[in-house]
């Protein structure tokens, strides 16, 4: 029995000092999506493979749910639909949507660049249109209602995630693609079209796969930099609220919840975000970012999100010491107190960062409620 402390601020019962019984990964993340208090702050996990691979060596676990056991993190279990063909028809070398990769090795891991994006000459929509862009029907869901059926609930499922503007720059271009915002709006239309129309539909047969047991999704765009926004408010009302709103709503319409993603600097957006999309948990909050101030957040936005993420790894975790890793999960415990957080890295945990700074994030957490 853990003494509740991660409290929901729209729930004035939840202020007491009230005894909660242990509840599963699940029924944290659910506590905290219906406005009331867990028995204790949920955890999350987000790393690149490599580090994954090194943490069951050196921690001895076979696999990464033996990871979360042992560090007594609430991690997702994701579940998705399985493309049915092995490459693309038309081009090989490429993915579903026609693009081309290469691995880019940086010492202690590799990671895949964009190198050819099909749509860098579109001049029209036509020529748009004239891309063989994917179908749901290329798709197998059954695979998510297998997995979900066979799931014990223990962990919330999440399926799903639309974003768009991040394929729309591997098909693009990145450069291209932001010009388009301003030079071509009718192509960005065409092109953010096409998406919005796989995408929902795609969506729709992946929460209907899901027999009811699907509990979250990722509506999201990267729409910041360290420094600033990387669109205007009023471009992102002009091309990405619109289909944003639709996808959540279509995601409520199934009783799933809705997370939102966006790295960097995001302040302006958050109203929007917030009272029109009607997102429920923001992520990462990389509060060394300008604006993102927690306690700023919790103050505006605490009574409507949950905040999920927040322990630095761009400098903290990676290159702090397992005493700065600590100090800062306890200061965001006294910063959430009175909100809803789940704690996690506030990105990808990188292969620089010591494993001794990661066992630190969650045995702090842990150590916060008398867990060993």
């Amino acid at each position: 029995m853990l003494v509740a402390r991660n409290l929901a601020v729209n729930d004035p019962q939840a202020f007491g000092h009230s005894i909660k019984p242990e509840m599963t990964p699940r029924e944290r993340w659910l506590a905290l999506l219906e406005g009331k208090g867990a028995d204790r702050i949920p955890s999350d996990y987000q790393a690149t493979p490599e580090v994954t691979e090194r943490l069951k060596h050196e921690l001895g676990c076979p696999d990464e749910e033996a990871i979360y056991r042992r560090l007594k993190i609430d991690a997702r279990y994701f579940v998705a639909p399985r493309w049915k063909y092995e490459r693309h028809p038309q081009d090989p070398a490429a993915d579903l949507w026609g693009v081309r990769y290469r691995w880019v090795d940086y010492g202690l891991g590799r990671y895949q660049e964009p190198v050819y994006h099909p749509l860098a000459d579109a001049e029209s929509p036509s020529d748009v249109a004239r891309h063989p862009w994917p179908k749901p029907e290329d798709f197998d869901y059954q695979t998510i209602t297998d997995a979900v059926l066979k799931s014990d609930l223990c962990r919330p499922i999440h399926a799903g995630h639309f974003e768009p503007f991040m394929i729309y720059g591997y098909l693009r271009g990145l450069e291209k693609a932001f010009e388009d915002l301003v030079l071509r709006p009718k192509l960005a239309d065409a092109i953010l079209g096409h998406l919005f129309e796989f995408f929902w539909e795609h969506h729709r047969r992946i929460f209907e796969a899901g027999k009811g047991r699907i509990d979250l999704t990722w509506v999201a765009e990267d729409l910041g930099s360290q420094s600033g926004p990387l669109i205007s408010l009023e471009t992102y009302r002009r091309f990405l609220l619109l289909h944003q709103l639709k996808m959540a709503d279509l995601a409520r319409s199934f009783g799933v919840h809705v997370m939102y993603h966006s790295d960097g600097s995001i302040l302006p957006f958050l109203p929007d975000l917030v009272e029109k999309v009607g997102i429920e948990i923001l992520n990462p909050i990389q509060w060394r970012a300008a604006g993102m101030d927690r306690r700023y957040l919790v103050a505006e936005f605490g009574r409507s999100v949950i905040f999920h993420g927040s322990i630095d790894n761009q400098q903290t975790l990676a290159f702090g010491t397992p005493e700065e890793v600590r100090a800062e999960v306890l200061e965001s415990i006294e910063i959430y107190r009175n909100a809803r957080w789940i704690c996690a890295p506030c990105h990808n945990i990188q292969p620089i960062t010591p494993t001794a700074n990661i066992l630190t994030l969650y045995e702090t957490l842990n150590a916060a409620f008398g867990e060993a």
